[in-house]
């Protein structure tokens, strides 16, 4: 028996970088992604090749697009906190799951979803007890 684990059951197996980018794009177009996913290469005189040349140099960046290509564009459901902890092309998806259609995504959605993330990342902020405005703590420490 192998230990090597087979990825066919990934939807990125074998898919370019280049290649997801142009159905995503195809499908949503930039200016959803850039809402969604808040990278800059989505806003700032976007393409294709740029994107990816972008995406190559940042693996955060990618990692994000590709998380947002199996979670949104592929529709799957979400991956267990095993799963979770791997990077996207590591990930393994159950056999006989089946593909759906891509979501529908709007503009008003991405606003709704980042209003959300902030109210999160606020709640957190406060529970933990800590500042998290960059420029107050860089003061802070300045004056230590």
């Amino acid at each position: 028996m192998s230990n090597e684990i087979n990825y066919k059951n990934n939807p990125l197996h074998g898919v370019s970088l280049k290649d997801l980018l142009i159905e995503i794009v195809e499908q949503y177009g930039f200016e959803i992604l850039f809402a969604y996913l808040s990278l800059n290469c989505f806003k700032t005189n976007p393409s294709i090749d740029s994107s990816v040349k972008f995406l190559k140099k940042a693996n955060w960046a990618r990692q994000k697009v590709e998380v947002f290509y199996l979670y949104q564009y592929k529709s799957l459901p979400r991956p267990s906190n095993e799963q979770f902890s791997l990077p996207p092309r590591e990930r393994i998806i159950p056999d006989g799951l089946a593909l759906k259609k891509p979501k529908e995504l709007s503009l008003d959605d991405a606003e709704r979803l980042r209003e959300k993330r902030a109210r999160k990342s606020a709640e957190r902020g406060q529970h933990s007890g800590r500042n998290n405005d960059p420029w107050e703590n860089r003061k802070n420490k300045s004056r230590r």
